[in-house]
């Protein structure tokens, strides 16, 4: 290594400084704190700083993967000519392993470059280098001890029910005065991600493909580029994390799923439904074109070959026309278009014929009450059963955990340990339903009002709805999809149960009975009644 420009006094100094992170970074002075300190060590030695190169991830332990570093050894590679000076605050700054240390040390040499410490003084006699080993060797350690610190107090977080890490899409940190660091719902996209979890768990989005372009239809959910998109890695990790559902786990801890302290988006139930479908679902994704223009494509079918009818825009001279019609092959009404108005009005007359009179809605209600309590009784009696489910389950836990420790073969530790997840898993789906199998009190009149007000006017909550209601409201009202014939119109609709029992009062002759009663008439004599 030459001392040509220390000799005439025009050393050439470069600053490397680093914080562990950019919170640091954000809420503190480190990174100005150290550069300062180093400007004044380099005025005090007569040295002119260059540049300054600043970092604020720790790499772990590796040099190469902080950016500021890598920048500093392609400056000083560009600059093979000149001799510089590396000044850093403190030798933890330098590198915190050993490993590491020695070989960022052999890289500088390598490009003549000397290092000097604020606070260490760097020795290249052997006693030196073996202090400076030590030194480096303590750092590593620090940095190892202090790793270890904060994943036992994140696990031991974990195991209370909280979630530790970087807080998923639709949720954000909130202090809470009695659990401290707790998941809150982020809105509106919390909201957004627990419509698509459960419409894709009933099947209404059947892909992963339709979730994707659920998510890019809402402005609010956060885009993975400027374009809009959302990537598909990002909804498939959404559809598999249990931290919408309001549990938490850390398998890489050894941490297994358990109940956490956060709001969920979803029951758990839903979680599960979510998972078999990612398991097995073979389902093409739904064609862009069923929207909003053609609520009945699909649902309407074809009286001719039984298949559903498809639709479609047409260009027409001075506007486009909306068009359904029958695309299956070797069918006699193939590719013939039925105006869009013709198929709806008709099925909106359907709907409005519905409706049923006004009188038998106390019937109706009183239907309901014998029902609900028919099946409230019916809950409870299942709650108990799975009451008993879980405590069976718990025996059989108890069970594996004492023969994990009386076993010694390894793969059979872990065959228990995964009965165990699996029984755990199991515990918390009926758990779930235990708390959910009863109905809480006004139940019963929030649903009767919401049953009566479908019953008794469907098409209002047809005309009122958007795709996704109309679908439902036909879903609800026909037991079957409707036929349309193009001579002859729609077919007789086969309708679903409360509504064909509604039908079948309106039709039959009902009189009032009579004050005198039913029973036939008696003699006006008097009688002797007998004691028996």
């Amino acid at each position: 290594m030459t001392n040509k420009n220390i000799e005439q006094g025009d050393t050439r100094a470069v600053i490397y400084c680093r914080v562990s992170s950019t919170k640091q970074k954000t809420e503190g002075s480190g990174l100005e704190g150290q550069e300062h300190r180093c400007r004044q060590y380099a005025a005090a030695q007569g040295y002119e700083v260059e540049a300054v190169f600043p970092d604020d991830a720790s790499g772990g332990g590796d040099f190469m993967k902080r950016p500021g570093m890598v920048a500093l050894l392609t400056y000083l590679d560009a600059q093979p000519d000149k001799d510089y000076v590396v000044i850093f605050d403190d030798l933890k700054r330098f590198a915190r392993d050993t490993e590491f240390h020695i070989k960022l040390r052999r890289e500088f040499l390598q490009r003549d470059a000397r290092i000097e410490c604020l606070n260490f003084k760097l020795d290249d006699t052997p006693e030196g280098k073996f202090v400076e080993t030590i030194f480096a060797a303590q750092g590593e350690l620090e940095r190892e001890q202090n790793r270890r610190q904060v994943i036992q107090k994140m696990k031991a977080r974990v195991e209370k029910g909280y979630y530790v890490f970087h807080p998923p899409v639709g949720y954000r940190y909130a202090k809470d005065r009695i659990h401290g660091k707790l998941l809150v719902r982020d809105e509106p996209v919390a909201s957004i991600i627990a419509e698509a979890l459960e419409s894709y768990a009933s099947g209404r989005l059947a892909s992963q493909s339709e979730v994707m372009r659920f998510f890019e239809s809402k402005p609010d959910f956060p885009k993975s580029s400027d374009d809009g998109s959302v990537r598909i890695t990002k909804v498939r990790e959404i559809l598999e994390r249990p931290t919408y559902a309001g549990y938490v786990e850390a398998p890489n801890w050894g941490v297994s799923l358990r109940k956490g302290h956060h709001e969920p988006l979803i029951s758990f139930a839903t979680h599960e439904r979510v998972q078999e479908r990612l398991k097995g679902n073979a389902n093409a994704p739904a064609r862009k074109d069923i929207n909003k223009d053609f609520p009945l494509r699909g649902f309407v079918l074809c009286d001719d070959c039984g298949e559903p009818m498809t639709s479609c825009w047409s260009k027409g001279r001075n506007k486009p026309y909306a068009y359904y019609l029958c695309d299956t092959r070797d069918c006699v009404s193939k590719r013939k278009s039925i105006p869009r108005a013709d198929i709806e009005n008709g099925a909106e007359a359907i709907l409005r014929s519905l409706q049923p009179a006004t009188q038998l809605f106390d019937l109706v209600r009183a239907m309901f009450i014998d029902v609900w309590e028919m099946r409230l009784t019916e809950a409870r009696s299942a709650r108990k059963t799975l009451e008993s489910q879980i405590k069976d389950i718990d025996g059989q836990t108890e069970a594996l955990l004492d023969r994990i420790v009386e076993a010694s073969s390894p793969s059979v530790i872990q065959a228990y340990e995964a009965r165990i997840e699996k029984l755990e898993r199991q515990k918390i789906r009926l758990s779930e339903h235990a708390a959910q199998i009863v109905p809480p009190k006004g139940r019963l009149e929030e649903f009767i009002e919401h049953a009566l007000t479908f019953l008794g006017n469907p098409w209002f909550l047809y005309e009122k709805g958007g795709f996704a209601f109309k679908r439902t409201v036909l879903k609800l009202a026909f037991a079957e999809p409707l036929r349309y014939s193009r001579d002859g119109g729609y077919r007789t609709a086969k309708i679903t149960f409360p509504f064909k029992v509604l039908a079948d009062f309106s039709t039959q002759k009902c009189d009032l009975v009579e004050p005198r009663g039913i029973e036939p008439l008696t003699s006006s004599l008097r009688t002797t009644r007998s004691p028996n």
